[in-house]
């Protein structure tokens, strides 16, 4: 359900996109998230980092794509969270006890540490790739193709890669009377 409430707004703006332009689309991105977020805050009294993040990206990159009328900002947006997101990933190896993926899934899963590290920095190489193939498509192809590669490239990529690291990692999940 998690990834479904998170995958709503690029599916809205997806389709915003389609029977409009980048403009409208991204103005209904913000509001979508901006309602997202107001909705989890009213709802829970809390808001996970990520999605406060993303609203602020959103804020300045698709602010700028809305003043500036420059789609380049908005076609930023992905790569600069991803980089970010790669950026704490890899600083968790100096920062605390344990890599951010541990503290994310570690009651599910019983691994040595080197495997925790060792996953961590897979989702930073992750991160730094599917951030820099979204810069190449957007300088590199026309915006229509870059929303589509948004869409199902970047989504694509990412379920490919949880589903194989979920594939290599199955032998380590904790069952439920052992959680």
């Amino acid at each position: 359900m998690a990834a479904l409430k998170d995958f709503l707004p690029v599916l809205i703006f997806f389709a915003v996109y389609k029977a409009t332009d980048i403009y409208i689309a991204t103005a209904v991105l913000i509001a979508t998230v901006a309602a997202q977020v107001a909705f989890q805050w009213f709802r829970h009294r809390h808001v996970p980092k990520v999605q406060l993040l993303t609203l602020a990206l959103l804020l300045v990159f698709g602010g700028a794509t809305l003043l500036f009328r420059d789609p380049l900002f908005i076609q930023w947006k992905p790569t600069v969270l991803q980089w970010i997101m790669a950026g704490a990933f890899l600083a968790s190896h100096f920062i605390g006890d344990k890599v951010i993926i541990q503290r994310l899934a570690g009651k599910q899963m019983n691994m040595p540490q080197s495997t925790w590290s060792r996953l961590n920095l897979a989702w930073v190489a992750f991160f730094v790739f599917s951030g820099a193939l979204n810069i190449y498509v957007a300088k590199n192809f026309d915006e229509n193709t870059w929303v589509n590669f948004k869409m199902f490239g970047l989504m694509g990529l990412m379920l490919i890669f949880i589903v194989a690291q979920g594939i290599v990692l199955s032998r380590y999940i904790k069952e439920p009377d052992e959680a």
